[in-house]
């Protein structure tokens, strides 16, 4: 088989991986949660009003604090909010799992383990090579 053929193989079946169907199905209701969608706008352009202020000459303190504490509400309720709780965790399921997949085509190619996490945790047995 060739290479491209078995890339195409191996992309088919992380497809069907029960994480990346979790960060599909997560992705859209992400992407399809129109208060969550509008808080996100709206926190980016409180940023941007805000880097506004601080670049005038006469800067309006009681603008900037105004601003800054939107901006503080909008943040904690973003982030906060299960529905982007639930596509960073997906997310980054999926990213975990392609760090494994870059990593095991890596260690064919070179006879190297690269870590694919941060070895700090494992206290150097989780059979990685630490010395890279």
């Amino acid at each position: 088989m060739e290479i491209l053929e078995l890339a195409t193989l191996l992309g088919k079946t992380i497809k069907e991986d029960e994480r990346v169907q979790k960060m599909q199905e997560a992705t859209k209701a992400y992407e399809s949660n129109e208060a969550l969608q509008a808080q996100i706008a709206e926190y980016n352009a409180q940023s941007a009003a805000l880097t506004e202020e601080y670049r005038k000459e006469q800067k309006d303190q009681e603008m900037i604090d105004a601003i800054q504490a939107r901006i503080e509400s909008l943040y904690h309720t973003i982030v906060e909010n299960p529905i982007l709780i639930a596509y960073n965790s997906a997310t980054e399921a999926v990213n975990a799992l392609m760090n494994e997949v870059n990593s095991e085509i890596t260690f064919q190619i070179t006879g190297e383990r690269l870590c694919a996490h941060d070895c700090s945790s494992c206290g150097g047995g989780c059979g990685h090579d630490h010395h890279h």
